[in-house]
């Protein structure tokens, strides 16, 4: 679920930072669309608002969905929708995964799936977003232009 908005500076979309010890120390390249998986016979969009929800703590806000498609990205599809509306990145809270954290060790931590949030201009998110989601920026812009 891909959501934007209007910010001072033209058109914003919000943006997860990806969780746990391997993308910490990352910015460029490491920020993604809030996504997760789907069930075979799973509604795409029903798994779309869920996982927003888990991934941001806050449902979708309400308001029409515009498709955006599929594409196949890390070797998974991703199927998204765009959605108008504003929340606050600060007051994101991510659901968490287990990983044995240091590898070899034994040690099971838990880390958030998405460890904070932020609204991008479409130029910064372009750098931000993980490479296979950025055909997804120009599908919003087509969207919104229309």
């Amino acid at each position: 679920m891909l959501l934007h908005r209007i910010g001072p500076t033209g058109r914003e979309v919000l943006l997860g930072h990806m969780g746990g010890p391997f993308w910490a120390r990352k910015d460029d390249g490491a920020w993604s669309i809030p996504k997760g998986e789907y069930a075979d016979g799973e509604d795409a969009e029903v798994a779309a608002r869920r996982e927003f929800a888990e991934e941001l703590g806050s449902p979708v806000p309400a308001g029409a969905l515009a498709p955006l498609g599929e594409l196949r990205a890390s070797g998974k599809v991703l199927a998204v929708w765009a959605a108008e509306g504003d929340l606050d990145a600060a007051a994101c809270v991510s659901n968490t995964f287990p990983l044995e954290w240091p590898p070899r060790s034994g040690r099971v931590q838990e880390f958030p799936e998405i460890d904070r949030a932020g609204w991008f201009g479409l130029a910064e998110a372009r750098r931000k977003l993980v490479r296979g989601q950025v055909p997804f920026l120009d599908r919003l812009v087509a969207v919104v232009r229309d």
